[in-house]
């Protein structure tokens, strides 16, 4: 009898401990992921450019829960004179569908110390983000608009 009774104590004391260390975590933010570019429009002084970055640039976007970061290269390796890289990332905040990076490294490092607010749309696995860019030292003061897709695990 002593066995049976020492083992519904020990099952019992395990269901407990169990239920007293349960902890919810919040879901992640719908921003969170790894994002692909796929065109950016930039509007500054009235020029409109559109860039495609599905042809010869490659971009991704990686936010986790505080933090993002970016990677850009073209897709020629570097072997000819479109050759590209680009790097930065720092800190974010995302409240309802506002999105504000504080970049704190940047291959451009003029780039760096500055913020710059966007509202994000969703759909589906689609983002899109529109703000401005203003960066006194680049001499830099247009809008921003780019659409990113969601890249699956």
């Amino acid at each position: 009898m002593k066995p049976t009774a020492l083992l519904a104590l020990l099952a019992l004391a395990a269901c407990q401990t169990k239920s007293a260390n349960t902890e919810t975590t919040p879901p992640a933010p719908a921003i969170t992921g790894t994002w692909r570019l796929l065109s950016g429009t930039l509007i500054e002084k009235g020029d409109t450019t559109t860039t495609n970055y599905n042809k010869d640039i490659s971009f991704i976007k990686i936010i986790n829960n505080s933090h993002f970061a970016f990677l850009q290269h073209d897709l020629k390796k570097g072997k000819d004179s479109a050759a590209v890289f680009v790097a930065g990332g720092g800190t974010y905040t995302f409240r309802n569908n506002q999105y504000t990076e504080n970049l704190e490294y940047c291959s451009a490092r003029e780039w760096e110390g500055n913020k710059f607010d966007f509202t994000v749309t969703f759909k589906g696995d689609t983002l899109v983000q529109r703000g401005v860019e203003k960066v006194a030292d680049a001499g830099v003061d247009r809008i921003n608009m780019e659409t990113y897709v969601r890249v699956k695990d």
